[in-house]
């Protein structure tokens, strides 16, 4: 039975005044929206208890299992504010299904298609005044499983939350987009045949954190990650897929089991189709990454997520060495991409493929 996230009113919401302060300047994840959507899981019971209540912090027992096992699973998706003043969501279908793979690995119970979406849209129905407009700023929304039991073992959990969060941002490169340095990781990786490499899950990101330090240390603000057996090929950065242009090509690693299958992934491989790109998944050496940068047969190189959307990579560096597209100033395939996925976002352009969806 299809869960109901109907509303409770919150008692003291945010004033006018406060929203439209936040909503001049949201910057990213530092405030949130008035409500949130819950449910529980239990299983004896199944789902239940589902609603879209006062956001609120939760009350955890010291034994709460995820506190120990690390048992949770995650999505971010965004909303954004048309021209009518209409509400849209971007292509959540896949966020729905990907969430339901990473419950399955990490062993917790999936919410089905349906259950997400009316989470997701009882959310920003309630907040819908939360949702800013101008330039590239959304709502953000952060859908979340995690093991609310409280016991100490080693078994999946018997009692498990779901809620989603919802935060305005503002646009991710406030000063305009600029091409950005990445660290190849030597030393660490992000993920392991077999692991949870593809699941979007909360320890994927706590073991990329180290390395992301060590990359601000040598004045880059990215990480890549090659794949943990061979530390020879491309993987993806900390929380971004990468892709490069070469003659005509637009090449990304392919997806082995140990890479996030992102949305931003799969709608820029649609659109380099689009553009009259060849889209080629395969296994990218790190070498050849970065022999073809150094030499200039690859034009391009950019990665691309939730959060940033398309993002140009300017120069990658290791521990022997710097190497840096030959003109920077030249993102031509990058810029377009990125603007023609926005323009479907934000509806500016024809949704040819029917990636929108419309909540209010």
């Amino acid at each position: 039975m299809a869960l109901m996230f109907e509303r409770r009113t919150h008692p003291s919401p945010a004033s006018t005044a406060e929203r439209n302060a936040i909503l001049a300047n949201p910057g990213f994840g530092k405030h949130f929206t008035d409500h949130m959507a819950v449910a529980t899981w239990t299983r004896a019971d199944g789902w239940l208890e589902s609603g879209v209540v006062p956001y609120g912090p939760f009350q955890l027992d010291p034994a709460t299992a995820v506190l120990h096992y690390a048992q949770e699973v995650f999505e971010g998706l965004k909303a954004y504010r048309w021209a009518d003043d209409s509400i849209r969501l971007f292509r959540p279908e896949l966020n729905a299904a990907r969430m339901q793979r990473s419950a399955e690995r990490l062993a917790l119970p999936a919410l089905d298609e349906t259950d997400f979406l009316a989470s997701i849209e009882g959310v920003v129905r309630a907040d819908r005044d939360w949702v800013p407009s101008g330039g590239e700023t959304s709502l953000y929304l952060r859908p979340f499983l995690f093991a609310s039991e409280a016991f100490l073992g080693v078994r999946p959990a018997h009692r498990v939350t779901y809620c989603c969060i919802a935060s305005p941002a503002g646009a991710y490169f406030s000063g305009g987009v600029k091409p950005v340095n990445i660290w190849v990781s030597e030393k660490y990786t992000r993920a392991s045949p077999g692991g949870t490499g593809a699941a979007k899950c909360g320890g994927n990101y706590a073991a990329s954190l180290i390395a992301q330090a060590e990359a601000a240390e040598h004045g880059c603000e990215q990480v890549l990650f090659a794949d943990a057996q061979e530390l020879r090929y491309v993987e993806e950065l900390g929380g971004m897929n990468v892709y490069f242009v070469r003659d005509g090509q637009l090449h990304t690693p392919e997806l082995t089991g140990s890479l996030l299958e992102g949305v931003t992934r799969d709608s820029v491989l649609a659109l380099a189709a689009d553009l009259g790109l060849e889209p080629v998944q395969r296994r990218i050496e790190v070498a050849e990454l970065l022999s073809g940068m150094d030499d200039g047969s690859i034009s391009e190189v950019f990665a691309c997520g939730t959060a940033a959307v398309v993002t140009p990579i300017g120069a990658l560096k290791t521990a022997e060495r710097s190497v840096s597209v030959s003109d920077p100033e030249k993102f031509t395939v990058t810029a377009e991409i990125r603007q023609r996925l926005l323009d479907i976002q934000y509806g500016r352009a024809e949704d040819s493929h029917g990636w929108t969806r419309k909540i209010s």
